[in-house]
């Protein structure tokens, strides 16, 4: 896998907006994130760039837990 999230959750003050989500992308795969206005897409990619900190859950990059690093340190093991 290149890039995972497990039991993803994250919430912009008082308002939980992602709730558990589960995601791989594997070498060679694309991934499409669909859904209406406010259903959590940019939240997810926020999230798996390091722009936000997830309350519960973890960022995987190539099997190495990412979750606490920067967008900056996140480029560097890419």
């Amino acid at each position: 896998l290149i890039v995972s999230c497990e039991g993803v959750d994250a919430s912009y003050g008082q308002i939980q907006v992602l709730f558990n989500v589960d995601l791989e992308v594997g070498d060679g795969e694309m991934l499409a994130l669909l859904g209406t206005n406010g259903a959590g897409k940019s939240t997810v990619l926020r999230v798996v760039a390091g722009l936000m900190k997830p309350q519960n859950g973890r960022v995987l990059f190539e099997g190495e837990d990412i979750t606490n690093l920067d967008p900056v340190d996140r480029v560097k093991r890419a």
